[in-house]
């Protein structure tokens, strides 16, 4: 049974999250009581908290939901830390993830950071150490994210908040989309006009291509349809046996 530290976790002030946009966090331990300790100091915080007790659940998380930054413990039953983050990896590649270990080795170290680790901590750790660390690394992804995406995209007679989560039709009515739905109608934003593969669309946003993800898409691709029925110039094409293509 791994050794609990909850004792080297203590409340750290939250007077600074009052003006922070509340960032979604995956936050991997199996240790039920120091998973327990930090998670309530992160959500005290002002963060919003996915917690996974084991490897396997937390890569479904990660395949389904956005997170702004992953906190992985390296010794799981089963799926260990650094195989979570290569699965991450395989379809995020600029997500933070730390990672935590009461392992100090040298190697394991360097192990973690070629796999595009951002951190290693050792524990025990301070929950004080491990909240300016994440408010570096959520600062560093927030600064490259506005270089190199735009927020809102306009689609015919559409205004699309990505940030936000909304669609809102020109003198009409405003809809909200699940995270999914923004990141597949994003993706058909910056590529309006051309024709995407469906395999290119599947790893991009599923983050891999099979057939099970494949139906999930299609489902998507019908949602969107709808939402963009308000402009008749609107069309999502499908290109049989290619893809799909947004014609605007």
């Amino acid at each position: 049974m791994k050794q609990t530290h909850n004792r080297t976790i203590q409340t750290f002030d939250n007077s600074r999250n009052m003006d922070r946009k509340k960032a979604h966090l995956l936050y991997v331990e199996d240790d039920e009581s120091l998973g327990f300790v930090t998670m309530d100091n992160l959500e005290l915080q002002g963060y919003q908290v996915t917690h996974c007790a084991d490897g396997g659940n937390a890569i479904d998380k990660a395949r389904n939901e956005r997170f702004d930054l992953c906190i992985l413990d390296v010794m799981l039953p089963e799926v260990d830390g650094f195989t979570i983050a290569e699965e991450i990896r395989k379809y995020d590649t600029e997500v933070p993830i730390i990672f935590l270990s009461a392992k100090s080795l040298k190697e394991d170290k360097i192990h973690g950071l070629k796999l595009g680790a951002d951190d290693y901590i050792t524990k025990p750790f301070s929950i004080e150490e491990l909240l300016l660390k994440i408010e570096i690394f959520l600062k560093r992804s927030k600064v490259t994210q506005h270089q190199e995406e735009p927020s809102s995209y306009r689609i015919g007679s559409y205004d699309f908040n990505y940030s936000n989560l909304e669609l809102n039709l020109e003198g009409g009515d405003s809809r909200s989309l699940t995270q999914r739905e923004a990141d597949l109608l994003r993706l058909f934003a910056q590529n309006k006009d051309e024709v995407m593969k469906r395999s290119f669309i599947l790893e991009t946003i599923w983050g891999e291509d099979d057939y099970f993800m494949g139906r999930s898409l299609d489902v998507f691709i019908s949602r969107l349809r709808k939402y963009l029925k308000g402009d008749e110039n609107l069309k999502i094409e499908n290109i049989h046996g290619v893809g799909f293509r947004l014609k605007t």
